[in-house]
Formats: C-alpha cells, structure tokens, sequence
C-alpha cells in the first residue's frame, strides 16, 4: 500500500470518527445554561415598584382621605409600618413559607418548608420557580414581586379598625396575621403543591390571596374591636376626598403592576390583563354613580372612587382569565352589589367596617372569584378551551372563597385575640376623643 493510501484511510477513518463524536459534542456544548429575558426582568421590576406605590402613598392616601383629620397621620402610618413589618417577615420566613421547597407529607398542600427562611440559597443567579410554566426570572425579582403583595393585604385589613386600634396592636397582630392566614393561602393558591393550585382554581393576581382575605378578616377585625366611640349616630365623612381621589388614582396606577404583573412576563397575558384592568375599573367607576342616581343620590366623588376600586377587586382573579368584555360586566356587577353591601347591608348588621374594607374588597373579591369561571369560558371572550366546562369550574371556585373565608376568619380572630392579650387593643376613649394622630404618634396632620 503506497503512503498515499495509508494517508487517506487514515484521514478517512478519523474523518468517519470524528462525524460519529459530533452527537456527543453537541450534548456537551449544547445550549448553554438559560437566560432569562431582559425584557421580561425589566417589566417584574417596574411591576414591582408599581405595586409598592399602590401602599405608599396609595392606599396611605386613599384610607387617609377617608379618615377624619385627626387620624390621618395614624391611618399613614400604620399603613406604611404594618407593610415594613411585613417585609421584614418575608425576607425572614414568609417566602420560604409560601414558595419554599414542599413538605414530603400532605402539609405540602397548605405550606412550605421553613428551608428557604433568611432567602438561604438564593443568589443573583438563581430562578424563581414561578406558578407560569416556563417562566425563568430572577429569584430576587420574584421574592420582591410577591412581597408587596403580602405587604398590601395586610395594609388593606386596617382599613375596617382605625381610628380606636393601638399602634402596637397593628403591629402585633399584623405579624401574627401573616403568618397563619396570608402566606398559606398564597401557598395554597398560587405554589405548585398548594391545594387550589392543583385543583385549578383561577386566580389570576389575588381574589382569594388578597381581597377575600383581607376583606373577611377585616370584617371580624372590626366586629371583635368593636364600634368607634359615637358610630353611628355622629357624622364621620371623610375629612379629605381630594386625598381619596389622589389615592385612588395611584391605586389604578399601580394595579397594573398588580394585575399585569401577575403574568410575570411582557407577553399577551400581560397585555390581556391591562385592558382588563382599564375597562373593568372604568365600568366600575361608572356604575357606581349610575347606582347612586338610580337610588335617588347625587353622583358623588366618592362614589366613583368606590367604583373604581370595586371595578379592580374583581377583576383582579380574572385579569388575564377573561375577555374585556366579561372584564367590564365583572366591574358593573361588583359595582352594583358592593354599592349595596356598603349603603344596606353594613346599616342593617350594624358592624363598623371604619373604611368598607369588607364591603368592597370582601363582597368584590367574592364576586370577582366566582364570575372568573364564567367570564373565562371562550363563548364569552374568555381564554379557555372549547370543551371548557364552568359549572366544573364554579365549583373548584367556591370552593376556594368559601375556604379562604373560614381560613382568615379563624386565622383572624386569633390573631386579634393574642394583640388584645399583649396590647390591649383599643385606644383609650380619651386617645380617641383627641385622634390618634396626637394620643399615638404625637404629631398633627395639619397645622393650623
């Protein structure tokens, strides 16, 4: 055999070996580790903040307004240190509660592991194993995204029991609240393992979460706290409806973090979300001052900032579930019953939900969980599957708010129980006569 030929089987053979490793070279070199999406990232965070601006000063403003003057730095601040608190607590164990790694025995369908507690194993690189298959964001992202949601549901409680709460037993009883109401309901709606996640409840960005649980745990706040001092009888408006439109305003604002967010992506279900989020609240908005006229009232100020908030509880299960247009018949239909709970209802059962915590964020949430199995059929615009069944749905769904209220009812009760036993709970009547801007903090909100 002439060199030439021993050259080119040689070459041959390598070439034929070489040919035969490329699978192998391939695997070993294959896609390199996942990215996430820049555009994604910058959304999660900016939806974020969002959030964050809907509880300072949003919601501050909001429930502010609402006040009359002499408690309107209190409402403030216990808004802002209650959603500090809570922070603080989600950084230290309420994360890993309510997304941490699962339980080996069936607690893993109401709670995590305390494995993650202090955020133990996350770094910039790691992912946030998200409710949305396929989602990769970075963890840190995910952990403050959830944490404002957290941070505003035990915001929004407060709303029924100022103006005769101490400022220790806010805090108190938010810390204990918290830990045996929110973050397993989060668990249980929104991780993987969770009970109504399995189940396949639809809540979008926190019907049950947030507004049914802070709504019903609001209600027995106030009834276990009891009256304001002259409720009903003396005239209790709110001091500063300018504050309220404000307020509101910056709420709707931030909802889109909110709401849009939730998809935990900038992609349609985001975008389904905000139009959602635009015309529900602008139905709500609508319909509540159509209610007032129908009712013989004047279309008020206040009654449109109801609305619009009414509008946005309830579609915020269904933001990305529905088509706008059962967007916008979720809006007028909490609209109209809330304006009924709150004008009739709260009268007629004599309870002092200070705010009307429970009258919108309650009786919203409830209707704008149950209507989500409707609106999300596609016969009515919404995104589900041709075959998709809503009486099978409706049941999955109240089952989830009939759940969320016994949860934070009992939940609830027990943690004003424990702030009454270290704190006392309620001002004293003569805190209460001054305001509890002067008699707990010390300051005024205006100077005159």
């Amino acid at each position: 055999m002439t060199f030439s030929k021993k050259l080119c089987g040689a070459l041959g053979a390598t070439g034929l070996s070489l040919f035969a490793a490329l699978p192998a070279w391939a695997q070993d070199a294959a896609a390199p580790a996942a990215t996430v999406d820049k555009g994604d990232v910058a959304w999660m965070m900016t939806s974020t903040i969002l959030v964050f601006l809907m509880i300072l000063p949003g919601l501050a403003l909001f429930y502010g307004g609402l006040a009359r003057s002499k408690n309107m730095l209190s409402v403030m601040t216990q808004i802002g240190a209650a959603a500090c608190l809570a922070m603080l607590i989600w950084v230290m164990y309420g994360y890993s509660m309510a997304f941490g790694p699962d339980y080996t025995s069936g607690l893993s369908n109401v709670v995590s592991t305390f494995d993650k507690a202090f955020l133990k194993g996350i770094t910039p690189a790691s992912q946030a194993a998200t409710f949305t298959a396929g989602v990769e964001i970075p963890e840190y992202v995910f952990v403050c995204f959830q944490m404002t949601f957290a941070a505003i549901t035990v915001a929004l409680v407060l709303g029924s029991v100022v103006e005769r709460i101490k400022f220790s037993a806010v805090m108190v009883f938010a810390a204990i609240w918290l830990t045996i109401v929110y973050f397993p309901i989060a668990h249980m709606v929104w991780a993987a393992s969770g009970y109504f996640f399995k189940a396949g409840a639809l809540d979008f960005a926190g019907g049950t979460v947030v507004h049914i649980n802070a709504g019903v745990s609001a209600l027995v706040a106030a009834i276990i706290l009891g009256k304001r001092i002259g409720y009903p009888k003396e005239p209790m408006a709110p001091h500063s409806l300018t504050l309220t439109a404000v307020g509101t305003g910056l709420l709707w604002a931030g909802w889109f973090g909110f709401n849009a967010g939730s998809a935990l992506e900038a992609n349609g279900s985001a975008a389904l979300a905000m139009i959602n989020t635009f015309v529900a609240t602008a139905s709500g908005g609508l319909f509540w001052m159509l209610i007032e006229r129908v009712n013989g009232h004047k279309a008020s100020a206040l009654g449109f900032c109801s609305g619009v908030i009414a509008g946005l509880v309830a579609v915020t299960p269904a933001a990305g579930n529905s088509g706008p247009f059962g967007a916008i018949v979720l809006g007028a239909v909490a609209s109209i019953v809330c304006f009924y709970a709150v004008t009739v209802l709260k009268p007629k059962l004599g309870y002092d939900d200070s705010l009307d915590a429970f009258g919108i964020h309650g009786i919203g949430g409830m209707i704008g969980a149950i209507g989500t199995a409707i609106v999300y059929s596609p016969a009515l615009g919404g995104p589900g599957a041709a075959d998709y069944e809503i009486g099978a749905k409706l049941l999955v769904q109240i089952e989830a708010v009939v759940v969320t209220i016994i949860w934070a009812s009992i939940g609830t009760a027990i943690a004003i129980f424990i702030a009454k036993a270290i704190t006392g709970l309620r001002v004293s009547q003569e805190v209460e006569y001054e305001g509890l801007d002067l008699g707990e903090h010390g300051e005024r909100a205006y100077n005159y």
